[in-house]
């Protein structure tokens, strides 16, 4: 079968080893052919221009423009293009963005590799494939209140461990406002305490502190 018969397929994914092997699979298919790669979200959207392929297999968590800011950089440009989510995580706030950005598909990084193969002729062949696990998770997903800028912000501190008084240091607001801020993202996560807000901030993929 000749190249430009193949599904042509960039990788973008910041781990090397997974690289490698991701390219080893499309590799050994006859109606497939790894044309691109990249490390980052800037790469990713640079690549895509340049090379224009069929099909983007997409990581989330990569250096600096990360998944989503790459995925919608490069809807933004090429509407048409197709990109299927290959992550490590499973929380309804990842998936629901992915989506939202332009995503056609969304599957784990514990995908089987014919699976894989499978959703990416059936992305190329325009349609849309969502393994059980992710649509269950989405099914499932609880409509909540948005979370507002400074809501984030605080839960992203609170993620790091920081104190009450260092989050009011640190965004220059008192512990008061702090207080009140961190008990409305409380309720609207569902939880009572930090230690739960936390759990299900990183449970949902609401944050991503490295």
């Amino acid at each position: 079968m000749s190249q430009t018969s193949q599904i042509r397929i960039m990788i973008v994914e910041d781990h090397f080893v997974v690289r490698v092997g991701l390219k080893a699979i499309i590799n050994s298919q006859p109606d497939m052919v790894t044309v691109a790669e990249a490390a980052n979200g800037k790469q990713a959207i640079e690549a895509f221009e340049q090379y224009q392929p069929d099909v983007t297999l997409m990581d989330l968590r990569i250096p600096g423009l990360n998944g989503i800011g790459a995925i919608s950089g490069i809807i933004e440009k090429s509407p048409r293009a197709r990109i299927i989510v290959l992550s490590t995580y499973a929380g309804d706030e990842n998936i629901s963005r992915a989506f939202k950005a332009g995503a056609r598909a969304y599957f784990l990084k514990d995908v089987k590799g014919q699976d894989l193969v499978d959703a990416i002729r059936a992305v190329h062949a325009g349609l849309r494939p969502v393994p059980p696990g992710i649509a269950s998770q989405l099914a499932d997903s609880v409509p909540r209140p948005p979370l507002s800028s400074r809501e984030m912000e605080i839960l992203t501190l609170i993620a790091k461990g920081k104190s009450n008084k260092e989050i009011a240091a640190d965004l220059t607001i008192s512990e008061g406002t702090v207080r009140v801020h961190a008990s409305n993202l409380f309720a609207k996560l569902g939880c009572s305490d930090r230690a739960q807000a936390v759990s299900e901030a990183f449970r949902r993929g609401i944050v991503d502190v490295d």
